[in-house]
């Protein structure tokens, strides 16, 4: 009688198979140098996350819930650089979009725990006041950023191919598909860019962002 074990023979009876983590490679390797954390990038980030914070906020005390901002985020970002470097400015990096979407993201994540605390705030008796709504938020987004710095080498980086996280997959997607042609050099020198990959634009990510906006113009206005 075989002993052998595998994906198709577990251990156990009634056992599942364990599929084993995929070696992480980051699609930009950490000996580049590349523009990063930049005015710019904190700006745009800034104002995006302001944005759709006061969006996710109206919409999380008007309905109870919200959606996420990482992946509109990240698609206005690529396309808002690769249009102002047809006016002669300095396309941007792949490190800058994802920081750009990370602000966005956070501020719209800030905003919906606010959202879900202030009703709680009213509950335990306290007013709504400017700076007590303020200490939330700053102690809520440190607070998430303080456990994600222990979390992110157990969950992401050792975990890689295990745990899908199909959001941030398909953000990481969108920004791959509109990294400028300097970040597509150097992923392709790490042997992180295979076949077609590097010579997808931004023209994709905007054709889908324009069909998905006129699926909705168009839904809203003939609906019955």
């Amino acid at each position: 009688m075989s002993t052998k074990s595998g994906p198709e023979s577990p251990n156990s009876i009634g056992a599942l198979p364990i599929q084993p983590p995929i070696p992480f490679a980051p699609y930009i390797p950490p000996s580049a140098h590349l523009p990063e954390l930049t005015a710019r990038t904190l700006i745009v980030g800034t104002v995006l996350g302001m944005i759709f914070g006061a969006s996710s906020l109206y919409l999380v005390l008007k309905t109870g819930l919200t959606v996420s901002a990482s992946i509109p985020v990240a698609v206005i970002s690529v396309a808002l650089f690769r249009l102002l470097s047809k006016f002669g400015m300095r396309d941007a990096t792949i490190l800058e979009n994802n920081i750009v979407q990370t602000a966005g993201s956070a501020g719209e994540s800030i905003a919906f725990g606010v959202g879900v605390t202030m009703p709680a705030i009213l509950i335990l008796g306290f007013d709504l006041e400017v700076a007590r709504v303020i200490l939330v938020s700053v102690l809520g987004g440190l607070l998430g950023i303080l456990m994600m710095i222990p979390l992110r080498r157990a969950l992401i980086v050792q975990q890689h191919g295990v745990l899908k996280y199909p959001e941030g997959t398909a953000c990481a997607e969108v920004l791959k598909a509109g990294a400028s042609a300097e970040s597509r050099e150097l992923a392709a020198r790490s042997g992180t860019v295979l076949g077609k990959m590097a010579t997808v634009g931004a023209r994709t990510i905007l054709t889908g962002f324009g069909l998905g906006m006129l699926y909705t113009v168009a839904w809203k206005l003939f609906r019955r």
